[in-house]
């Protein structure tokens, strides 16, 4: 049930401005975006593009290894501008375990495509320590997080 009046003619837009709406969109893309562990996100995403160029296809399940490497590196971006874009302590430690979970898929699929005698695995390398340059903030990252800000949901207690 509504706590609006029709009479009141109330209406969501009447303060709305679409140059300050798009300025603080824009603002806060641009702090997200230099954040330092996004960067590193970036970094490694890059590390990743380059390196799938060298993986031969097969038709099969190279072509399906290569795309699960893409989205967990695509996935890290999105989940770090999720986290960003959310308040509360226990949406922001949500976004930032499936931060971790592909970060760590990543660092796995690296040892899987040496396993598989890729042939570049200097690449793997590369790859390896920007994932471990990005670890480290990870935890500086979550540490920044305001654990006072969150609210009671009924899927009980999540991170302590």
């Amino acid at each position: 049930m509504s706590n609006f009046n029709d009479d009141e003619n109330f209406s969501f837009e009447e303060n709305f401005d679409p140059e300050e709406a798009k300025h603080n969109y824009e603002q806060e893309r641009s702090r997200v975006e230099s954040l330092p562990i996004m960067k590193q996100a970036r970094e490694i995403y890059k590390i990743v593009d380059s390196l799938m160029s060298l993986i031969e296809d097969d038709g099969c399940f190279m072509d399906h290894y290569r795309e699960t490497i893409f989205q967990d590196a695509a996935l890290i971006r999105a989940k770090i501008a999720a986290a960003e874009g959310a308040d509360l302590y226990s949406l922001r430690m949500e976004n930032a375990v499936l931060v971790k979970i592909h970060a760590r898929s990543l660092e796995a699929h690296t040892y899987g495509l040496e396993m598989m005698d890729f042939k570049e695995v200097h690449y793997l390398e590369v790859l390896r320590e920007a994932i471990e340059d990005f670890r480290l903030l990870f935890i500086q990252w979550v540490a920044s997080f305001d654990k006072a800000n969150d609210i009671q949901d009924n899927w009980g207690p999540l991170f302590c």
